[in-house]
């Protein structure tokens, strides 16, 4: 490599752009996972803060001026402004969150927090959930330092805590107590967005995620008469509460288009050939491969019974029951979407919300989406960016409540036998070393045209 190379100046490399960056970022996504930020949901996790100074250190290496803020002992976020080549135009965001789901290291292949490298791939609870945007953003950010390129607006990076579980000790914190750290900002790119689908030998589409489901996380009770197990009971609680939990998981609940779903649905249409109807989604679906599953939880609402909780004793019949349930609704069916749990659960059952959150949607226009096409385009001819809705939710929501318009877009070209979908919270979690190289070199480009 020529020394312009290694100090990070842009030159072609095997027809495409090279990224100093490129050279650091496996190494730096192994870091990251290497370091345990499992979140439990209830502090009883090891915490973001290693990984927070981890990042800020990475910052602070290339002239950055990170700053910790800790919302509860271990659960620490980082922050820090780029200055851009005009300060006088609006701020673009760059999140990503350092909590990862647990992972079971008797499930897995490779220990889930080796960041071991093998076919190709490195291994590891976050490879795409998301320590790979993480590491990306921290290989270009660190490259354009080191070789004074600016970007051409003022950039700030957040390294988030907790999302995992709602974001209350990251994005919700900062957000709330900290709004000047984003002031100026207007526009924001995050996670689950911007990877490729392999259509054919001549198309491939990168899902630019431009909206997402609504959450509401509840508790369902139901009070019954207590007594003995023995005796005939009428009044069991744990009878009334699985009735009404097992109608609400076999309930088909209606499709419904919405605007980024029908968009999206419309390119892959054109991209396949074919008119495709959502009313009849299972042949649309046997099509997509991987992200089937991704899709199609984007055409309907959902309530996902996850958790039981009654009794105590065999031969005691408990005074209560409880479950837990995973809500997700469409971005303007809400009251739609609480109407037709409360008459599917019936009168018994109570219903609390543990955590709930709004739905997202914004237009697939603008400059920033212009930049996204043209940063692909550059690096993947056969690249064609396509909005498309995420069924879960991410920091985004948190940072909608400051009127930052915000997409999913972490770049990646992914292998089309890759099961991406089924990377995310899943046993193997993995993502391609050459899918990080190409997420630096279109970040880097996408940073130049925004």
């Amino acid at each position: 490599m020529s020394a312009a190379g290694r100090n990070g100046q842009q030159s072609v490399r095997h027809g495409q752009k090279y990224v100093a960056g490129e050279d650091e970022v496996v190494d730096l996504c192994r870091d990251l996972i290497r370091i345990d930020t499992s979140n439990y949901g209830d502090h009883s996790g090891p915490g973001e803060r290693k990984a927070a100074e981890y990042v800020a250190e990475k910052l602070a290496e290339v002239g950055l001026e990170p700053q910790i803020f800790e919302s509860h002992p271990g659960r620490a976020s980082t922050v820090a402004r780029i200055e851009g080549e005009d300060p006088s135009r609006p701020a673009l965001l760059i999140h990503g969150h350092t909590d990862v789901v647990p992972a079971n290291a008797q499930d897995w292949t490779h220990h889930p927090f080796s960041g071991e490298i093998a076919d190709g791939c490195v291994w590891g609870r976050g490879a795409v959930d998301m320590k790979d945007m993480d590491a990306m953003t921290l290989a270009v950010v660190r490259d354009r330092m080191r070789s004074g390129r600016k970007p051409p607006r003022d950039i700030v990076l957040a390294f988030l805590a907790d999302e995992e579980a709602g974001g209350t000790y990251g994005a919700r914190h900062l957000v709330d107590k900290h709004p000047g750290l984003f002031e100026g900002v207007t526009e924001a790119i995050g996670e689950v967005g911007g990877f490729s689908f392999t259509v054919n030998e001549n198309l491939r589409l990168y899902l630019v995620e431009t909206a997402q489901k609504g959450m509401h996380w509840m508790r369902l009770t139901v009070d019954g008469t207590a007594g003995h197990g023995s005796m005939t009971n009428k009044d069991n609680a744990i009878t009334e509460l699985c009735e009404a939990v097992g109608r609400l998981g076999r309930h088909e609940w209606p499709v419904r288009v919405t605007k980024t779903v029908r968009s999206f649905l419309d390119e892959l249409s054109d991209a396949l050939g074919t008119e495709l109807d959502p009313e009849d989604m299972d042949a649309t679906l046997a099509k997509l491969g991987g992200i089937a599953k991704m899709v199609g939880a984007t055409l309907r609402n959902s309530a996902a019974p996850t958790m039981l909780g009654a009794g105590y004793k065999v031969n005691v019949i408990p005074g209560q029951a409880t479950a837990h349930v995973d809500g997700r609704f469409l971005p303007g069916y809400e009251e739609e979407f609480l109407a037709d749990l409360d008459r599917i659960l019936g009168p018994r059952v109570k219903r609390e919300d543990v955590h709930g959150d709004k739905a997202l949607e914004t237009d697939f226009d603008g400059k920033l989406v212009d930049a996204m096409q043209l940063a692909l385009k550059a690096e993947d001819p056969i690249a064609r960016a396509v909005p498309y809705m995420l069924s879960g939710g991410t920091d985004a929501k948190s940072f909608d409540d400051l009127g930052i318009r915000c997409f999913g877009f972490a770049p990646l070209q992914l292998p089309p036998e890759l099961d991406f979908a089924g990377m995310f919270h899943g046993v193997d979690e993995r993502v391609p070393t050459e899918g990080l190289k190409f997420g630096v070199r279109v970040l880097d480009r996408f940073i130049d045209a925004s």
